[in-house]
């Protein structure tokens, strides 16, 4: 399976009621994943799954200020669920709309990436595929933010490992 990171869109009073109550949240997003209606309709959802650490080094080269594993707030004391707030939300869909995929892409450097272990540590084994799923990840991503950014969204953010 892997660590992987997931974003599935939550409105206020959801984030609201996850903060005080942490262990609904959990069940909460535990339901909006299972079941056989994945993904509820009605519910954006998105990845950058697998390739956050790898979209993260990008980012973190282009000198982006979205950081994953950082940003949002807290909600399961175990590190696995966070939310984003709509504010938190649109700030990055415009960060990422003013963010040309070439920007990024100019920053690939797989053996880099493979020295310094980046997440699933990949690089050298097939650089153009995996350069081709990180732009599928981030176009994924940009349409994510925007759109829940578009209706005012927040999200919860799942960390699976």
């Amino acid at each position: 399976m892997g660590v992987s990171i997931s974003f599935v869109s939550a409105t206020t009073e959801e984030l609201d009621r996850a903060e005080k109550d942490p262990s609904w949240a959990g069940q909460f997003v535990y339901d909006l994943y299972g079941g056989d209606t994945y993904p509820m309709p009605g519910r954006l959802y998105g990845g950058p799954d697998r390739d956050f650490a790898g979209l993260q080094f990008l980012f973190d080269e282009a000198r982006m200020a979205l950081e994953f594993v950082l940003d949002g707030f807290q909600i399961q004391e175990d590190g696995t669920l966070f939310g984003w707030t709509a504010e938190q939300i649109a700030g990055t869909a415009r960060e990422l709309r003013e963010t040309p995929w070439e920007k990024l892409a100019a920053h690939y450097d797989p053996e880099r990436m493979a020295a310094q272990d980046v997440y699933p540590n990949m690089w050298r084994f097939d650089p153009e595929g995996r350069l081709e799923g990180l732009e599928a990840t981030y176009e994924e991503l940009v349409a994510f933010f925007g759109e829940a950014a578009d209706r005012g969204l927040g999200a919860f953010m799942n960390f699976s490992f």
